[in-house]
């Protein structure tokens, strides 16, 4: 399912942050967008999902299937927002609960269980988020927006809060769990917008417009020590400090 978002405009504090933008997101492929802050990523981000302030941003989206888009994607913030006093099993299971208002089947229990396997903590089901290091609590969010299996997976800087390691380690679990899904992520790193995305757009200007895409070449999550990648990075740096000049 291809997603258009149409005619999107921004204000904030009677200043035109960006006005006629335009986006599409192909349908299985994952796009990256990069900005300084405040030249209005999260606020797209936000649009999409249907959360966004509607007193000061405004846009048309459009789906390929002709369905609408509100209740079809599944978000993934920086913060893990794991509710502390809920195991790991029930956090995944949040949306679930949330939605049924009641208690969610075996079978949903038994994919929570699965999902946990795939992020490598099905062993800590019963576990409350305060044991767990900051890495594996983001592993929880992310098999908790797996489990939501909506068509489009909305991602504001998932992984910022993680060391190196445990960053590249994210990268690339979250690279393989959502292949072949529609991924919309905002992120301040070209390393990683290089390494896990089909198309890197780069929103600046005042008023805002998106760059044209930039299409790393092979299959993803890229290594880190590919020339041809970091011979991207350094013109995607050089694209993103001529947009801040």
């Amino acid at each position: 399912m291809d997603i258009e978002l149409r005619q999107a405009s921004l204000n904030w504090q009677q200043h035109c942050v960006f006005s006629d933008l335009n986006l599409t997101l192909p349908s299985g492929q994952w796009t990256c967008i990069l900005g300084q802050s405040g030249v209005g990523k999260s606020s797209l981000l936000q649009l999409l999902c249907g959360i966004a302030d509607e007193a000061s941003i405004s846009g048309e989206i459009h789906c390929s299937d002709g369905l609408p888009l509100a209740g079809r994607v599944a978000w993934m913030s920086q913060q893990d927002l794991l509710l502390p006093w809920l195991n790991l099993q029930d956090n995944v299971l949040l949306g679930a609960r949330l939605q049924q208002g009641r208690k969610p089947s075996g079978e949903q229990r038994e994919l929570a269980g699965y999902l946990l396997q795939q992020v490598g903590l099905n062993d800590r089901a019963t576990a409350l988020p305060g044991q767990l290091s900051g890495g594996q609590r983001q592993r929880v969010a992310l098999a908790r927006t797996l489990f939501q299996d909506q068509p489009l997976v909305c991602m504001d800087e998932p992984f910022s809060a993680l060391d190196a390691i445990n960053r590249l380690k994210l990268q690339d679990l979250a690279a393989g769990l959502l292949a072949d899904r529609t991924v919309l992520m905002i992120t301040h790193d070209p390393l990683e917008a290089l390494r896990l995305s089909d198309r890197v757009l780069v929103l600046q200007g005042s008023p805002a417009r998106l760059s044209d895409p930039i299409v790393p070449i092979g299959s993803t999550p890229r290594p880190v020590t590919d020339p041809a990648l970091l011979e991207l990075q350094a013109q995607l740096l050089q694209l993103l400090m001529e947009g801040a000049a």
